[in-house]
């Protein structure tokens, strides 16, 4: 018999887990969402057997193995607490808690439980991604002296675009740092094989106010962003504005425990980027870029010329072959990154914890790193982030 899986939280990002629940052999076995009448409407669409009328009593319920917390960040540390002390194994969207304290919280109960905590930086599951760690891992870059790239979306750029996730006590002190920012920092260090050690940071809210209410996050397949509505200047049902909290942007120049030197530039207001993750490791021999919206290609850079590296499976390190589960040529993509990574996390959960999985320490990194971000941002000064 399958795991028996619930999912609280039915917007695009918890329609991705039921799917790859689905695809890893797991039964889906009831759904959580803004409202019970919400729930019920996501239990028809998803085919799960049971619509909960909260989160809180569907990470309690008997009859479930797994939970996937996929609600707005502030849920998160108080249903993971109640999923573990419930015997629940979690995957957790992140961040896993609004703060360093909070994900370690969850840490020692994850530790206390024996159970999972699986984290989803799914990115790392690009086969190429895998490719560059097994070349840095095997000395080919020599010592990486530099480290950098950008993580940049357009989908917050006018005020008249808003989301939960702007409100700090719905998403967090931090927006764009801790929800795109900490997928690049989680890729990069993954990959080089360094840790952070000292940053420092600047955040700025490019939009000072924005419309109220709430919007999609991405849109439907083949959809394209909502068009704002034109605001009414006429001073008769103007729309109503709030000023934002939270950044839209983050530079963070950084240093690593091997000896390297990095900056990142993260943004939700780069116009017509829509999910640039992309990072360079520039190596005393060699150098390698890697870019997922480009994913097919991993660029290898050296003094006499460049070249790229197509998925191929045939010639990849045995862990990025793993990983490429379609033919050269036939494109991989995030809904693949994510079925993997669930299929792992289940693997976990069974008993054997796949190389590479994302886990709540991972979590707890990511964390620890924006809380940094923060500090410095504030202060004006280098921060130093505990190992």
């Amino acid at each position: 018999m399958g795991l028996r899986i619930a999912v609280a939280g039915t917007g695009f990002i918890g329609r991705v887990h039921a799917r790859s629940a689905r695809l890893a052999g797991a039964e889906l076995a009831g759904v959580a969402a803004s409202s019970p009448e919400s729930a019920e409407r996501a239990a028809a669409e998803l085919g799960a057997a049971r619509a909960f009328a909260s989160a809180d009593e569907l990470v309690t319920a008997d009859g479930i193995d797994v939970v996937h917390l996929c609600t707005p960040n502030h849920l998160h540390e108080p249903l993971a607490l109640a999923a573990l002390a419930a015997g629940k194994h979690v995957v957790c969207e992140k961040p896993v808690a609004l703060d360093g304290d909070g994900a370690r919280r969850i840490a020692a109960a994850a530790a206390d439980a024996g159970r999972v905590v699986a984290v989803p930086f799914v990115y790392r599951f690009h086969p190429l991604v895998r490719e560059a760690r097994a070349r840095v891992a095997a000395g080919e870059l020599g010592p990486v002296r530099v480290l950098h790239g950008t993580y940049l979306q357009d989908w917050l750029l006018g005020a008249d675009d808003t989301n939960w996730r702007v409100e700090p006590g719905l998403g967090g002190a931090s927006r764009a740092f801790a929800d795109i920012g900490s997928h690049w920092c989680d890729l990069v260090e993954f990959t080089s094989g360094a840790r952070i050690t000292r940053l420092l940071a600047h955040t700025a809210t490019t939009v000072s106010s924005r419309a109220t209410g709430d919007r999609p996050t991405f849109a439907a397949a083949g959809g394209g962003a909502p068009a704002p509505s034109a605001p009414d200047r006429s001073g008769a049902g103007a729309v109503a504005t709030e000023d934002v909290a939270t950044e839209d942007v983050a530079l963070v120049l950084f240093e690593t425990d091997a000896g390297g030197s990095g900056s990142v530039v993260v943004s939700q207001v780069s116009a017509g980027r829509k999910n640039r993750l992309a990072f360079e490791l520039d190596g005393t021999e060699a150098a390698l870029a890697f870019d997922q919206e480009q994913p097919e290609l991993l660029w290898v850079g050296r003094r006499e010329g460049a070249t790229l590296v197509p998925r191929d499976a045939a010639h990849l390190a045995p862990d990025a072959a793993r990983l490429a589960t379609l033919p050269a040529g036939h494109g991989q993509g995030y809904h693949d990154c994510f079925d993997l990574f669930v299929a792992d996390a289940y693997a976990a959960v069974s008993g054997v914890a796949p190389e590479g999985l994302p886990l709540v320490g991972d979590g707890v990194r990511a964390a620890t790193i924006t809380d940094a971000v923060l500090a410095s941002a504030r202060s004006l000064s280098w921060i130093e982030v505990p190992p």
